[in-house]
């Protein structure tokens, strides 16, 4: 893996039809906001080879929302990613360098924002990029990083659908 995208779903419903969490979609902002992500990645030539999707509707519906902007894409629904700490994602990314060049992986905070900083931290990143994304993860952004032959991550870039014109 030469590439990671650590993206959370974009903006959802605040309940679901059903009551529960997993269930909840995506609000209209949120599907906005996925294409615009969509769109942004692809213009950056950010195409995953991978992409491991939670089972959650909100994550499902912006990977569906973001698809056509990024192409083929082999796609991997993981129920484990469902709300999943740092270190279950961790192991995923880790489980995963070999299988792709560029791996997205699309989950929910507050796992996403925490693996984010560790792997900043990890890399002895700036204070601004720290600072940068110690003031949150919003629906929707995604973490860029390039890997090291010997897997470690080094900041490449932040995105949020606000910066890029969309979002609430």
């Amino acid at each position: 893996m030469h590439r990671l995208i650590l993206m959370r779903h974009a903006q959802a419903e605040a309940s679901s039809p059903s009551g529960g969490d997993e269930t909840r979609p995506l609000s209209g902002v949120g599907r906005n906001e996925a294409l615009l992500m969509g769109r942004a990645l692809a213009e950056r030539g950010l195409k995953p080879d991978l992409a491991l999707v939670s089972s959650a509707v909100r994550t499902r519906q912006t990977w569906d929302q973001m698809h056509d902007a990024l192409g083929d894409v082999e796609v991997r629904d993981e129920p484990r990613l469902y709300n999943a700490p740092a270190e279950v994602l961790r192991c995923f990314v880790e489980d995963s360098e070999d299988e792709a060049g560029c791996l997205l992986v699309l989950a929910h905070n507050p796992g996403v924002h925490v693996l984010a900083t560790e792997y900043l931290t990890e890399s002895a990143a700036s204070p601004a990029v720290l600072e940068r994304l110690t003031g949150g993860f919003p629906t929707g952004a995604a973490a860029l990083f390039t890997v090291d032959v010997a897997g470690r991550c080094a900041y490449e870039g932040f995105l949020t659908p606000r910066a890029l014109g969309g979002g609430a």
